[in-house]
């Protein structure tokens, strides 16, 4: 199921979502948890799945309603080595944003 942003409003926090990347390819969801929820309350993980292998594809989601604290899950695991591959943790951008523009 898409997950879909609203406009903040000055007193509201809707949280971030979170893309977690070169994870290890033995990687499930609850690891994905384990792994931002020091930083704070984790709301929901996504696991990318491969559909012919039921294999991790060494990344995925994890929505946290608070963005301070996301932002110290972002800054805290990125660029540490884990399996061999040193981890990207970034806020997720918008599809339109991601896509080339032929």
């Amino acid at each position: 199921m898409p997950w879909k942003r609203r406009s903040l409003s000055a007193q509201e926090d809707n949280g971030l979502r979170i893309l977690v990347a070169q994870m290890p390819l033995t990687t499930t969801a609850e690891e994905l948890e384990q792994l931002l929820h020091p930083y704070g309350i984790v709301d929901r993980v996504q696991s990318v799945i491969e559909r012919e292998t039921g294999r991790s594809r060494g990344f995925g989601f994890v929505a946290m309603p608070n963005t301070t604290e996301a932002h110290a899950a972002i800054a805290g695991p990125h660029g540490t080595v884990l399996g061999g591959r040193t981890r990207t943790v970034n806020e997720e951008r918008p599809w339109e944003e991601r896509r080339p523009r032929w």
